[in-house]
């Protein structure tokens, strides 16, 4: 017979091993678990720990930049919608990579049922509201059923080499919400495009990708757009090399969608790679035409694309040709499959 033993401690309900389960809500609790596994977990060769969180509001306060250093962590929560960890920061203190509800270092995290919300109040913030809920200098991070809510710049990848995966996400924002660096896979994702200004004016930026050592950049696959009835685009660049691709999207209100489809600004650089392939409306008809060249400038350069992937092309951006060794889908399943096992 097997026998667990179980060791209560000051915020947990439980620990077992590897494995932590806390109460509702404990935010304090929750900082603390991590900054205990970043220490246990410092091997880049060290087993899978875990942190479980039941349905609560997990509320961090002003606190910004809670650092996950450890490798191989998951945390995993109760319910998408029942399991809240949000911070405040200060509308005085915006920016990029001081704002992030969660600072991602180590490799190997997985997240999971969960919402992440960064609530510094955007609409006050004027010229800019940078607030970050994950920025992820880590590597090979893993997003399951996880929803994120801010409005400018919400996702942060940080690390020019790095790999993520995302499946069954819902991303919010406005301004350049998905944003950074590396490959970053978005399967079977929502996109929420909110409102630029709280009047209904303006026109939101779903991605704004900078790329130079990787193959792909971000790739949207099979994913869904949403918008808060304003007009939105697919994305900009910023940086170096910038790619995006969206095959098989589904956007729900195509009308909003801008001319260009893509926001022929650029910010950095005019050297992008942005296609799409096998768009549809909600009732699924086609809405890809049969060209889009887009002018994109920057400074008074010009530069000319077409933006529009032959479907021939498509199978490029299939995620075994995406990630050819680190098969973050197939190890998404595994992880998933162990919560259910444990919960």
């Amino acid at each position: 017979m097997l026998i667990l033993t179980l060791t209560l401690c000051h915020h947990s309900v439980a620990k077992e091993g590897k494995k932590i389960w806390l109460k509702s809500g404990d935010a304090k609790g929750l900082i603390d678990a991590i900054d205990e596994l970043n220490k246990t977990n410092a091997d880049s060769l060290c087993e899978r720990s875990y942190i479980f969180l039941p349905n609560g509001v997990y509320d961090f306060g002003d606190k910004v930049l809670t650092t996950i250093s450890g490798n191989n962590i998951s945390i995993i929560g109760e319910s998408m919608d029942g399991v809240i960890v949000k911070n405040s920061p200060d509308v005085a203190n915006e920016g990029i990579s001081k704002t992030a509800t969660f600072l991602i270092k180590g490799a190997g995290t997985y997240l999971q049922s969960l919402t992440i919300q960064n609530a510094m109040k955007f609409y006050e913030s004027k010229f800019a509201g940078r607030a970050v809920t994950v920025q992820d200098k880590g590597n090979h991070t893993i997003m399951k059923k996880v929803r994120l809510l801010s409005y400018q710049d919400t996702y942060y990848s940080n690390c020019s080499t790095s790999q993520y995966y995302f499946e069954d996400c819902e991303i919010h924002g406005n301004v350049d919400f998905i944003c950074g660096e590396g490959d970053v896979y978005f399967n079977r994702c929502t996109i929420v495009s909110e409102k630029r200004n709280l009047n209904g004016k303006g026109e939101s930026t779903i991605a704004a990708p900078r790329t130079n050592k990787t193959d792909r950049g971000f790739v949207m696959y099979n994913c869904v757009v949403r918008t808060d009835n304003t007009r939105f685009n697919f994305g900009r660049a910023w940086k170096e090399k910038a790619m995006l691709a969206y095959v098989n999207t589904t956007i729900e209100q195509p009308e909003l969608l801008v001319a260009t489809r893509f926001n022929p600004n650029c910010m950095g650089t005019i050297e992008q790679t942005f296609v799409e392939c096998g768009t549809v409306d909600g009732k699924g008809k086609s809405i890809v035409p049969a060209s889009n060249v887009v002018e994109f400038s920057l400074k008074g350069e010009k530069r000319k694309a077409e933006t529009i992937l032959p479907s021939a092309d498509a199978k490029k951006y299939a995620i075994g040709n995406v990630y050819k060794k680190w098969r973050a889908d197939k190890i998404c399943k595994k992880l998933y499959f162990e919560w259910k096992n444990n919960k």
